[in-house]
């Protein structure tokens, strides 16, 4: 396997089917996935120059990450691959500066807690959700 943060490396075609079927984004538009991986650093995990994963980091590139769309091909996953591309993230030397990375997830806390990441305070962090209407 072979990780790289070349965003020319992203496969959109094998990783957009990907996002639109999961439950952060279900049914976002082609054209919403494009532009936030043009906009953001990328991470991707090749077998055979296959894709076979990608995590994305939302970032001003100086002070703020939102670790985002980390994704594993489902007959690959529990092999370390999506721990594998945010450390590639964590340690790329564009991001040096970052006081805060953030992430939301359901289910895979067990994927980034060894990592460094933990829960957020409440009483700090607010949220705003616009109507997915705008996204789908």
């Amino acid at each position: 396997m072979e990780i790289s943060t070349d965003p020319r490396r992203v496969q959109l075609d094998v990783v957009y089917p990907w996002l639109r079927a999961s439950y952060w984004s279900p049914g976002i538009r082609r054209e919403v996935v494009e532009c936030a991986f043009a906009n953001s650093l990328v991470a991707g995990a090749y077998v055979d120059g296959v894709q076979v994963g990608v995590a994305r980091v939302a970032t001003d590139r100086a002070t703020f990450a939102w670790l985002c769309d980390v994704v594993v091909s489902e007959p690959l996953r529990g092999r370390g691959i999506a721990r594998t591309l945010v450390r590639a993230l964590l340690d790329h030397p564009e991001l040096a500066t970052v006081r805060r990375w953030t992430l939301g997830t359901r289910d895979a806390h067990e994927v980034y807690r060894p990592l460094g990441f933990g829960p957020v305070d409440p009483k700090v962090f607010m949220q705003y959700l616009p109507d997915p209407a705008r996204w789908t």
